[in-house]
């Protein structure tokens, strides 16, 4: 049987080789799942739970698994010592989980500290609209393997949103576009169809407009559906590869 451990750290760096110096590769958030395969004293192979990628992590002081009661539903939670709002220690992002162990007042209390009641919503809700809140990464930071307010690259936009509505999504791209089958003219697209090019995505958020966390921005930004095909055709020299819908 597999053992599973509970990432208790905001975010955490998920490296290709077993070295701060490799690419990162992707991150987990505050409660992401893991399972090691390989350990040495100062690092560890695993395998997320959530979406089965591989990397290496600096072999730390991680939690044994923890069953989630709540997720963090906006872009950054600050975390109190006490239930108030007096004394911050630390923040986590958008779609981090966590065990409620006690409440008060306004607030919840989980292994870190206290957070706000309506930072967070019990761990089965789901919204109708699985991108009805995406705006909210607009002008974060683009990050290569990035998945927070810190930094977040275009893949993690797409799979941080499908996970918080307790949906599985793969964490690149490339396996993204293979994994959702119903394909959709350009001319059909609406709402919450993905557009997929090699190695990027952009998700729709109206029949004209699109949001992505944009390389050559260097954050996540809202643009013109038609305008971004015609830039990343003359800059990238790339075509859609397909519009998905879920």
């Amino acid at each position: 049987m597999t053992r599973y451990f509970t990432n208790n750290f905001s975010v955490i760096n998920i490296h290709k080789k077993p070295s701060t110096k490799s690419e990162i590769v992707t991150q987990m958030i505050y409660g992401d799942s893991f399972s090691i395969s390989k350990k040495t004293q100062k690092w560890l192979k695993i395998k997320i739970k959530e979406d089965g990628y591989n990397g290496y992590i600096k072999n730390r002081n991680f939690s044994n698994f923890l069953k989630p009661t709540h997720k963090i539903n906006v872009l950054k939670a600050q975390v109190y010592k006490f239930a108030n709002n007096k004394k911050k220690t630390g923040e986590i992002t958008f779609g981090s989980k966590i065990k409620a162990i006690d409440k008060k007042a306004n607030f919840l209390k989980f292994s870190k500290g206290w957070i706000k009641k309506n930072n967070a919503k019990h761990f089965l809700y789901q919204e109708k609209n699985p991108f009805r809140k995406v705006t909210i990464f607009k002008n974060v930071k683009y990050s290569w393997g990035g998945k927070s307010f810190k930094g977040i690259d275009c893949s993690a936009l797409l799979q941080v949103f499908l996970n918080f509505n307790n949906k599985f999504c793969p964490r690149d791209a490339k396996d993204q576009i293979k994994y959702f089958k119903k394909n959709i003219n350009l001319k059909k697209i609406k709402k919450n169809d993905m557009i997929f090019w090699k190695g990027h995505v952009a998700i729709a958020i109206s029949k004209t407009k699109l949001i992505h966390a944009y390389g050559p921005m260097k954050k996540t930004v809202v643009m013109g559906i038609d305008q971004t095909i015609s830039k990343i055709r003359k800059t990238a020299n790339l075509k859609v590869l397909g519009i998905k819908r879920f």
